[in-house]
């Protein structure tokens, strides 16, 4: 097929595509024991947590949709912390400090991921944590491969890991980063797998987890308290969506910006991308100008629900779109109201997409927002924290993403489920960051519009508008990063609609999306993007 690399993977029985070979592996074989979506998609997470240390884990946050395969509902699991009710601006500014920190303990909020993991098998699961926990315990005790992936980040972060000693004897070597293959062991993080799979989530929110948690933090200039961690809530609720050409789209709510595609293809769906044209300078110009707009929407007006009144309902009306459109010049890129335009963050995240034989669908995101987090285990569980509270806060005054003391920050994780006549028919996700909503809308432009297959579309060239920050070009011009294996002369198109075109390597837009497609028979098609070690598996 054209433009395809990789074979699409199929099954009537069940599916994972993940970031990565050995959780897909995990998830299927979970499937294959007879557990359901949510049961994989748990042993999924705990997994990548081990085998993908440097962006999830216990320390982190987690987001999810799941599809009801008797009943077609669709629920949201927001799985985010707060910040340490003692840090706030205030508190800054006594230490001196006139920037977030985005390192170690004062960086983090309070991981949510651990209450996702639990809640989730409550709700929509049926076996034990302890007995899903056990790939991971296994993976960590006996040590994991290092891969080309990881020990890139091991090299990029050397000298973040080789700061904090509790996190240099754990992912380092003498100092240096383990090579490709040599085995990483973290018996610590497996200690503290067992102390949950034994005692539940309450010893990492009330008991012995939470209190080496703060005890740690307190002599390490941090601000995380057990009262923090009691303080912790997760959302499960109904996501919020949009019709997207006769098909159902959704997404998690704030905090997450999930809001932000939604709007993005409710201002698209007003064009005639597929008469465009997939590989047309007018249809890419017209999905990045939607972008602009939907992301300077999300930094001006949304923030933590509970404290900030979120314009949801209005961002997504049709009416509001079709106003939106109309700032939009088919010819010429707006640069205008780029004030509070999304910085260059691209953040290392993992997600994954789980099918079971039943029906149910599960699309699952976590993180620890930066790679390994603000970099710093906490001494004698294996766990890097989230930096978080460091890079998704302001310091603006009156801003609804200012920083506040228990306050919950705006999130780049999002995760998306479209339905056809009340029943699922594709599910995705990737990593990314401020790129996710990008490259999501991407995606799906490319299933709907393009009739792409699931793995077409992954493979599809990519790209990501991100901010000038260089002094001459900071807060006035966007740059648009786009794969080099697009058709000659789209290029030399967008230039000339004013774009500021930078071409990359052919896989260089980064990401690691997941797609799963149900079929009206029932087969689960599945996509696992190159740019990552993902792999698709169906049983």
């Amino acid at each position: 097929m054209k433009g395809q690399h990789r074979g699409i993977v199929m099954s009537k029985n069940g599916m994972v595509c993940s970031g990565h070979y050995q959780a897909s592996w995990v998830g299927a074989d979970v499937l294959n024991k007879g557990g359901n979506a949510m049961d994989a998609a748990v042993a999924v997470a705990l997994a990548t947590g081990v085998v993908q240390p440097d962006m999830c884990g216990l320390g982190g946050d987690a987001f999810l949709l799941f599809y009801n395969g008797e009943t077609g509902k669709v629920t949201t699991v927001n799985g985010s912390g707060a910040t340490p009710m003692e840090l706030s601006k205030d508190y800054l500014t006594s230490k001196n400090i006139n920037k977030l920190p985005q390192k170690g303990v004062l960086s983090a909020s309070v991981p949510g991921a651990v209450d996702v993991y639990f809640k989730a098998l409550e709700n929509f699961g049926t076996m034990t944590f302890k007995a899903l926990s056990q790939y991971a315990i296994k993976y960590a005790e006996e040590g994991i491969p290092v891969s080309q992936k990881l020990y890139k980040h091991l090299v990029d972060e050397v000298e973040k890991l080789n700061y904090y000693d509790s996190s240099a004897k754990i992912f380092l070597k003498d100092g240096k980063p383990y090579q490709i293959g040599e085995l990483l062991v973290n018996q610590d993080y497996a200690k503290t797998l067992r102390i949950l799979s034994e005692k539940g989530p309450d010893a990492f929110y009330h008991g012995e987890l939470a209190k080496k948690i703060e005890d740690y933090s307190m002599k390490h200039e941090g601000l995380l308290k057990i009262t923090d961690f009691k303080a912790h809530t997760t959302y499960i609720g109904n996501p919020i969506s949009t019709s997207y050409r006769g098909y159902k789209v959704y997404q998690n709510p704030p905090v997450s910006q999930g809001v932000v595609l939604l709007e993005e293809l409710n201002i698209l769906e007003g064009y005639d991308l597929n008469g465009m044209g997939g590989d047309s300078a007018e249809a890419l110009h017209l999905m990045v100008e939607a972008k602009k707009i939907a992301f300077a929407d999300r930094i001006k007006y949304f923030g933590d629900p509970r404290m900030i009144k979120n314009p949801t309902d209005g961002a997504l009306s049709k009416e509001y779109a079709a106003v939106a459109r109309e700032s939009i010049d088919s010819n010429k890129a707006n640069f205008g109201g780029l004030e509070e335009s999304p910085f260059d963050y691209q953040g290392n995240t993992t997600s994954f997409v789980v099918v079971d034989k039943w029906g149910n669908a599960v699309s699952f995101i976590h993180s620890l927002c930066s790679t390994f987090g603000g970099g710093e285990v906490i001494e004698g569980t294996g766990m890097f924290l989230n930096n978080r509270a460091g890079y998704g806060f302001n310091l603006i005054d009156g801003h609804p993403n200012c920083l506040a003391p228990g306050k919950k920050t705006m999130h780049t994780l999002n995760t998306w489920l479209i339905t056809k006549d009340n029943n699922v028919k594709w599910l995705g996700n990737t990593p990314g960051g401020d790129s996710q909503p990008q490259w999501n809308m991407q995606v799906i432009v490319n299933l709907i519009d393009f009739g792409m297959n699931v793995q077409q579309a992954v493979e599809a060239p990519r790209w990501i508008d991100f901010q000038d920050t260089t002094p001459e070009g900071m807060y006035k011009k966007t740059k648009l990063k786009i794969e080099c294996r697009i058709p000659k002369g789209i290029e030399e198109s967008l230039i000339k609609k004013g774009h500021d075109v930078i071409l990359i390597d052919p896989l260089g837009a980064s990401g690691g999306f997941q797609v799963i497609e149900v079929t009206k028979e029932g087969v689960m098609l599945g996509g696992s993007d190159p740019r990552g070690d993902g792999a698709a598996i169906g049983i």
